[in-house]
């Protein structure tokens, strides 16, 4: 259903707020570029979710440990707050993400699908319809 990812995986990435979508897109797009340019696209090919994962909590760590060092001016501490309120820098899953099932992820996933299942559900249940009896008269049909 999702690949060769884990759904521990899965979970994590669902929990992602869109700037950090974001940055995670650009962490990929570099590894792919940095991979062409070493003359290694299969390295790249290999990067799946689970190792940027683990790239995205290093570099967190990373530049919270670095902003720690500068300690220039008052809002860096801010700054560190938020970062550390990311989860990009955590190892564990938010706790909305943490129980879904693979279906329920695949629905949060494919908002598409989750509508198609509202609709065929919406068919099921349609309110009584009136229709034309062949002589004239109307009747109601569930």
């Amino acid at each position: 259903m999702f690949g060769r990812n884990q759904i521990e995986d899965v979970r994590w990435l669902c929990s992602l707020s869109e700037t950090e979508l974001d940055m995670l897109i650009w962490m990929k797009r570099m590894v792919l570029h940095r991979a062409e340019i070493i003359g290694h696209k299969s390295l790249a090919q290999e990067f799946d979710l689970r190792t940027l994962r683990s790239l995205s909590l290093t570099m967190m760590k990373h530049l919270m440990d670095h902003l720690r060092d500068l300690r220039v001016h008052p809002s860096y501490a801010e700054a560190m707050r938020g970062l550390g309120g990311s989860n990009l820098s955590r190892s564990h899953v938010n706790s909305d993400f943490s129980s879904m099932s693979p279906e329920e992820l695949w629905a949060y996933i494919c908002p598409e699908k989750k509508k198609r299942i509202a609709e065929m559900l919406a068919e099921d249940k349609a309110p009584r319809q009136k229709r034309k009896n062949t002589d004239g008269e109307s009747s109601e049909q569930t």
